[in-house]
């Protein structure tokens, strides 16, 4: 996560002792500065800043006319916000399995689509991006949307482009975990006039009486509020100049500690669907019962752990429950979708044996190849003489599961 410190808070100040705190109407538009550079840096074409990620989320399906009826394809594992935005324009999520970079299985994306698809939804977890490719032509085949969920991954690229500046609109968050850090706060990414225009309408209840220069002919609708003041714009400017020197300090020491882990045993390097440009490294194991004991050491977790960002841990969605049962868009859907803990086997598998390694960009690149020789290197508790044998009820478990992602692939 990125860190606040002594500039933030000199930003904020300026921006509180001049006194005009509202985005709209000041000298200084600290908000629009901070969009036109994002926009600068990103390639997309319009920026929209907006008061938490779940909310541009929301605010890019709305605006791109996701609604009532319709099917939006959305991972198996991210955070929570990810499935609910389409609950909350009333539509429906539906899951879909990971493969073991992390992200959206373009293969089960495809068999997922039905005639009532109309949106994709992929998520480049842990900085790691999708398959973009793959997922970009199979939208363009079938004719849907793609709304990125890049919240865990700003200032990422691509194969040379910007995570969520690739699809039809992106989203962005700057919360305390994210790249780009002021507490709370987002980013709608996009380069369609039509779905800025109605982003700009939507997280602004008054964008009717704005006087913005740029309509592009679309009409006022009545939207919300998530607009963000300009004490955020002022601590985003400063966080958005530390962005990029961030993203090559986490590029090299994943560089750095390649050659350490590839000679480890017992677990391999994750594919990456771009490795030149990777800022994160995972690992996958042969056997949970080892990423589980692997995960004990400091700078290390396991995937699975972090039970937030596990589609079985979604109760009020596995649920189908909304704040009120009129308001039910699985009572209006096409078709029945329903959820279970066992839909998305190959997902609890993969990332029951994945462990991600802290790159600790605050630390030399020294310090950390010392930290990781050292952990493959047989002084860990994990890598004892004799490793935990794997319990009769994992091994059935795993033949079921593996025998089920033979099956998808």
């Amino acid at each position: 996560m990125a860190r606040v410190g002594f500039s933030e808070w000199v930003a904020a100040g300026m921006a509180i002792s001049e006194g005009h705190l509202l985005r709209y109407g000041g000298k200084h538009n600290r908000v629009d500065r901070f969009e036109s550079r994002l926009s600068a840096l990103t390639g997309a074409k319009y920026v929209l800043a907006v008061d938490h990620g779940t909310g541009a989320l929301v605010a890019a399906l709305a605006a791109a006319g996701v609604g009532p009826g319709d099917e939006v394809l959305v991972p198996a594992y991210t955070w929570m916000s990810t499935p609910a935005a389409p609950v909350a324009v009333g539509a429906v999520p539906v899951l879909v399995e990971i493969d073991e970079t992390l992200t959206m299985d373009p293969k089960d994306l495809e068999r997922k689509i039905t005639p009532y698809t109309k949106a994709i939804i992929p998520v480049h977890m842990v900085n790691t991006p999708a398959d973009m490719t793959a997922i970009m032509a199979i939208a363009r085949k079938h004719n849907l949307l793609v709304i990125e969920d890049s919240c865990q991954a700003v200032g990422v690229t691509y194969k040379g482009k910007f995570l969520g500046a690739i699809g039809d609109a992106g989203a962005f968050s700057f919360n305390k975990y994210k790249n780009l850090n002021i507490g709370e706060g987002g980013a709608v990414l996009t380069s369609s006039e039509k779905i800025y225009a109605r982003t700009r309408n939507f997280h602004d209840l008054g964008s009717f009486v704005r006087n913005h220069a740029e309509t592009f002919n679309e009409p006022t609708f009545i939207g919300s509020n998530m607009r963000i003041t300009e004490i955020e714009g002022a601590m985003l400017n400063v966080q958005l100049t530390k962005l990029m020197p961030l993203m090559r300090r986490l590029r090299e020491r994943r560089k750095a500690l390649e050659p350490i882990f590839n000679a480890g045993e017992g677990f391999r390097i994750s594919p990456h669907n771009d490795v030149d440009s990777a800022v994160t490294l995972t690992l996958l194991f042969d056997r949970e019962s080892d990423a589980i004991a692997f995960s004990n050491q400091r700078g290390v977790a396991r995937l699975l752990d972090n039970s937030k960002h596990v589609y079985t841990n979604w109760e009020p969605l596995l649920s189908k429950r909304t704040y009120h049962p009129k308001f039910n868009p699985w009572a209006w859907a096409n078709r029945e979708i329903n959820y279970s803990d066992d839909m998305c086997p190959r997902t609890l598998n993969i990332i029951s044996r994945t462990c991600v390694v802290n790159l600790g960009p605050q630390y030399p690149v020294a310090a950390m190849k010392v930290l990781a020789s050292k952990m493959v290197s047989g002084r860990w508790p994990w890598q004892g003489a004799s490793k935990p044998a794997r319990p009769a009820a994992e091994d059935k478990r795993y033949a079921s599961t593996n025998a089920q992602s033979a099956s998808t692939r």
